[in-house]
Parts: C-alpha cells; sequence; structure tokens
C-alpha cells in the first residue's frame, strides 16, 4: 500500500474540519469516524456486521481499513450509532453527506428519511422527526453498478488500468448534523455584478435577511437590500484574490458566507483576437488537470491539509487555474482556491455505457460526430440521461457561491456525451456569470464559449477563429520514480528516463510551442497534470 504523508496518521475522526465555509453556521456535529458496514445481496440491516469502515473513505481504499470491493450484485449496508445531546437541537436538524455513490437510502433509527441519485453530488434531509435526544442508529444503504447503470462514474472502471482508475463505491466525503431554528435560511446565491459595483443575493425560502457585509474587519454594509453597492471595490483575482466576508441573519439563524467581486467573459484584444476576459481585460489562464485521487484514499482525501496542499503548491509553481477534471471535490477544496486565488474550470462528471473506440479515436482524422446519436454514444438510458441534467443543477447550485469557478464543462472527450447544445443553454440560464466549454477536446456541436482542443500527438497549431481558442489538454510527459507509485505499470503519452530530459522537453515545449502562439490566439493551457494517478505517471508532482 502507497501512503500518503497525511494518510499515515487520519486520527480517529478523519476529515473532521467544518466542511461548508461557503455557507457556514455554528452548529456542527460530525459524523465520521469509525461505523459498521456489511455486503449483502439484499436491502436489510444484518444482526451482525462483517466488518468496521473508516468513513468517509470508501470500502475499496486502503484507508477504509476495508479492502473490499463492492460487486454489481451486492448492496454496502451501513450503521452508525451516536449520541447527541438535547442542547444541539434548535429545532430543526439535518444530516448532510457530502457524496454517496451512486445511490444512497438513508434510514434513522428505523426510520425511512430518504433516498439520493447520483454519486458525486452534495445532499441533505431533514431529520427533525426522526432524531432522538440520545442515543440514534443511522443505516446507509449503498447501491453502485459503476458501468452498468449509465450513471455518472467519472474515471471508475469495473477493470481499471491505463487512464480509468479503481472503482470505489459508498459514502466518500463527510457525513454530518447541523441544526437550524425552526425558520432558517435555506440557501443563498451570491452573484457578483462586476460592471455595476453591486453584488446581489437571493435567499430561496426567506426574505427580510439582515445581510452584513465586512471588508476585513470593517463592516462596510449593513442592510435588508438584496442588491447592495459597493463602490470602489476591491476585485478578485489570482493575483490578489480578496474576499468580502458576508453574514447573514434571520429569525434567530446566522449563516457565515462569502464572494469575490469578479467577472468572467470573453472578449477581443487589441489586435481583435477572441480571447478569455478576467474583469474586462484579457487573461492567460495557465493550468493544469487537477483529478483529485489519493493512493490511500482514491477519491477522497485523507486530510484537507492534502487538498490545500496540492493548491498551495501549483500556485507556487506559477499556475493560475486548475481544471477539476471528471471530479467535484469537498467545498474547501474550492475553499482554498478562492482565498489562494486559484481560477477553476469545473467539469461535469461522465455516465453513459462502456464506450465505443470510434468516440475517441475519430476525432485524430478530423472526423465529428453528431452527439444526438444516443446509441454511438452509449446514452441509450434515458433515466440516467435524466439524471445528467438533476446532476448538472445539483452541481452549479452547490459550487455557484465559489468565486474561483471561471467555466462549466459538462463533457469531455465524448465520454457519454449528448445533446451537448442543450447542456449549453441549460448552463448558461442558470449560470449567466461563467463561461461554458460544451466538449472538451473533440465533437464540438457549435453551442461554446470557446474552441477547446486536446492535442498530445499531433504538433500543437494554434488557430484563431471566433472563439477564444484553449489547449484545453497537452503534455502529459511521464517519468517513473521508483518507490513513488501505485504499481510497476507506466502510462504516460511521452515517456522520459531522467529528470534531466524530462525537464529538457518541457522547458521546450512551452518556450518552443506554447508562448510563441498566445500572441497568435492561444488563450489558456490546461497541462497533464497535477500528480500522477495509478498507472498514469505525467503529473508535476508524484
Amino acid at each position: 500500500m502507497l501512503l500518503t504523508r497525511w494518510g499515515k496518521n487520519i486520527g480517529d475522526i478523519p476529515l473532521s474540519e467544518y466542511p461548508r465555509p461557503q455557507f457556514k453556521r455554528d452548529s456542527f456535529f460530525c459524523l465520521n469516524g469509525k461505523w459498521q458496514l456489511s455486503f449483502l445481496k439484499e436491502k436489510a440491516v444484518p444482526a451482525e456486521f462483517e466488518y468496521e469502515i473508516t468513513v468517509p473513505f470508501s470500502p475499496e481504499a486502503p484507508l477504509s481499513g476495508v479492502g473490499r470491493e463492492l460487486q454489481n450484485d451486492e448492496y454496502l449496508i451501513y450503521q452508525k450509532s451516536f449520541e447527541l445531546d438535547a442542547a444541539f437541537n434548535k429545532g430543526r436538524v439535518f444530516i448532510n453527506f457530502g457524496a454517496v455513490d451512486q445511490i444512497a437510502e438513508v434510514y434513522l433509527n428505523g426510520k425511512y428519511v430518504g433516498t439520493h441519485h447520483g454519486g458525486y453530488t452534495p445532499f441533505s434531509f431533514e431529520i427533525s422527526e426522526y432524531i432522538n435526544c440520545g442515543e440514534n442508529t443511522l443505516n446507509v444503504i449503498a447501491e453502485d453498478k459503476t458501468e452498468e447503470n449509465e450513471y455518472s462514474r467519472g474515471k471508475q472502471k469495473t477493470k481499471r488500468g491505463g487512464i480509468w482508475y479503481t472503482k470505489q463505491s459508498g459514502i466518500w466525503q463527510s457525513v454530518w448534523l447541523e441544526s437550524t431554528p425552526i425558520e432558517y435560511i435555506k440557501s443563498v446565491r451570491i452573484t457578483p455584478n462586476f460592471d455595476n459595483e453591486q453584488v446581489h443575493f437571493e435567499f430561496e425560502n426567506a426574505e427580510g435577511v439582515e445581510i452584513l457585509i465586512y471588508d476585513g474587519e470593517e463592516l462596510i454594509a449593513d442592510t435588508s437590500d438584496t442588491t447592495v453597492k459597493l463602490p470602489d471595490f476591491k476585485a478578485w483575482s489570482p493575483e490578489s484574490p480578496f474576499l468580502y466576508e458576508a453574514v447573514f441573519k434571520y429569525k434567530g439563524d446566522k449563516v457565515k458566507s462569502y464572494f469575490g467581486m469578479r467577472k468572467f467573459s470573453v472578449g477581443t484584444d487589441d489586435g481583435g483576437i477572441p480571447r478569455l476576459f478576467l474583469n474586462n481585460k484579457p487573461y492567460f489562464h495557465n493550468g493544469l488537470l487537477d483529478q483529485g485521487y489519493y493512493p490511500d484514499g482514491f477519491l477522497t482525501p485523507p486530510s484537507y491539509e492534502a487538498l490545500e496542499n496540492d493548491v498551495k503548491i501549483m500556485k507556487a509553481c506559477g499556475f493560475n487555474m486548475l481544471r477539476k477534471h471528471i471530479k467535484i471535490e469537498p467545498l474547501l477544496w474550492y475553499h482554498y482556491c478562492d482565498v489562494n486565488g486559484i481560477i477553476v474550470w469545473q467539469d461535469m462528471i461522465n455516465g453513459g455505457g462502456i464506450y465505443g473506440s470510434e468516440v475517441s479515436v475519430l476525432p485524430f482524422l478530423n472526423i465529428k460526430l453528431s452527439d444526438s446519436n444516443y446509441k454511438r454514444f452509449k446514452r441509450t438510458n434515458e433515466k440516467a440521461r435524466e439524471l445528467y441534467y438533476t446532476e448538472l443543477r445539483e452541481m452549479v447550485d452547490a459550487l455557484y457561491n465559489c468565486p474561483c469557478i471561471a467555466m462549466w464543462v459538462p463533457f469531455n472527450e465524448g465520454w457519454g456525451q449528448f445533446d451537448s447544445g442543450k447542456a449549453y443553454n441549460l448552463l448558461k440560464k442558470w449560470d449567466k456569470t461563467r463561461l461554458v466549454d460544451s466538449a472538451s477536446g473533440w465533437h464540438d456541436m457549435g453551442r461554446s464559449d470557446v474552441v477547446s482542443k486536446h492535442i498530445y500527438f499531433t504538433p500543437i497549431k494554434v488557430k484563431a477563429s471566433e472563439r477564444p481558442y484553449v489547449l484545453s489538454e497537452f503534455g502529459g510527459y511521464s517519468f517513473k520514480i521508483d518507490g513513488h507509485t501505485f504499481n510497476d505499470k507506466l502510462f504516460g503519452y511521452r515517456i522520459y528516463k531522467s529528470k534531466e530530459s524530462l525537464t529538457k522537453a518541457y522547458k521546450k515545449l512551452f518556450e518552443k510551442v506554447i508562448i510563441p502562439q498566445i500572441k497568435t490566439g492561444l488563450s489558456a493551457t490546461v497541462y497533464t497534470e497535477v500528480s500522477d494517478v495509478e498507472d498514469e505517471l505525467n503529473g508535476l508532482l508524484t
């Protein structure tokens, strides 16, 4: 087992920090830690459990302490017993799950609470009528078919290898309780209006919320108006990631949040070339592919410090953007990007059946396929297509208040792609503040804010067009360091035998190919990648 330095000491309650800084209450009861677990072929709570598991690590992940893979004909049956002090309950109690892969049924004290479909988005249920002061028993029944049901699965695969990674199942992000008064703030959408020096607050279920805005320690606004003028505001950028703090008060409920005044758009530079803009000026996005996999926790970081470390190291290396690839991270990761000044391109999770080679091979022959052909793109399951839009909206709602996010990426390299023009229109309807790369890599149906290319094997030649040209994947140079690999396999697009030859090739790539083409139209780059992932040894970090 290959352990990260954080995985060597995860403690009794791992990832126990408050997990939602974008909407924070003082109320917090972490349920991470030791749970009971069984693998069964029926939905039933056993009298005795087979395993003790460390949540939130999936049973397949080494840090879970289980090391057993869920089969497609099995269910994961979780149980957690806990005591809750009477003082915790302020009127309502909610249970929050960061993510459970793929389907979760929740029961508390023998009573059915709710079901959530989709393995990557956060969800919550009110449990006020089921919770006890004192002893409680929580059960979660999880089901995960990986490829079989065409649900979103990311880069997990039953038979892993190459660019596809070890599958995992069940709870893989934090589980926690919070309590609110009977009348409370359910949610808020914070929208900065850069051009009009305003910020707008939209509350889902509350009117007359008192809004306090702070510039550091200084209170600069105290109002119930949902649109607040901020003359001479401080802008957010990677060079100066300034964040305003906000506090919302409503009938005994109090929530803390923050926002950044920034604007992401497209425009033309002084030479008439389409560019990505930040705060009304051309801005080059110099980024990396970031897949967020760990050898000991898989999709789950061994600690939040591990997440923060990735962000800070990449910023120190000179990058200003990360493309979060085929994964939705815990909300603290986006907070670290907000605070440290890293722009984020956020991928949606791919689903569908087992992809045919024509989807990924034909683009190299300059053959573009229509993504309305569900059979060819392995999107024949109507229920899974409907769930895609549900999860897409859940992702936007969960991450909307993160200042760092500049772009949504609904599809990647044709994997389970369908009706990308519809996805583009929906994203633009739901979120007017961000850009959309509808089909990263290829199979561009014409509804996108950028021209998005993945180039690994052929010469990189930028051609300016009516949209900003972004090199949304390239590089992937590999070098194996003994003792720092997941196994003995090596996957990479170009393989080097020494640090010196790797460095020389990397330097040549940027100085001779990338930098000269910025002036001719290149507007962003996404180098592959932040860290090695299983067989892939093309990371800047092992």
